[in-house]
């Protein structure tokens, strides 16, 4: 997959953050901390966001709202995090999104509905992991 900010990245990265240099031993350790606080990001919570988006299309707020009404309170603290988890969600093409008047709005596509219905079938809930999601979220 492409970086659409790649040109971005390397010009902050030739003049605002010239100066600045991270020893790989600190980059690790910010990952592991980003890491370890990111717990939240269980199997139960994205099956919440796709199920929130499954009969239509909605806006970060509202299923920020349909979230807290379900008792999820996994971006009760930051928020900001809901959004990370949609556009990875919608980056692996379980969900698509579309502006309207300033808004985006995101629904379920069929890779998602093949996934949640599966989920749903899986008695186990052991089958289905999406233990790559939240480590990629976790970066």
């Amino acid at each position: 997959m492409n970086d659409p900010f790649k040109n971005m990245k390397n010009s902050m990265e030739k003049s605002i953050f010239k100066d600045f240099s991270f020893s790989n031993e600190r980059k690790n350790a910010v990952r592991e901390a980003i890491r370890t606080n990111q717990s939240q990001f269980h199997t139960e919570t994205i099956i919440a966001i796709l199920e929130s988006v499954q009969h239509e299309s909605k806006d970060g707020y509202n299923i920020s709202v349909q979230l807290f009404q379900k008792n999820v309170r996994a971006f009760s603290k930051n928020e900001g995090q809901l959004y990370t988890l949609l556009h990875l969600l919608e980056n692996k093409e379980m969900l698509t999104s579309n502006w309207i008047n300033n808004k985006k709005y995101y629904s379920l596509n069929s890779k998602g509905k093949k996934y949640l219905a599966t989920y749903k079938q899986d008695t186990t809930k052991q089958g289905l992991s999406l233990n790559p999601f939240i480590t990629e979220a976790s970066l």
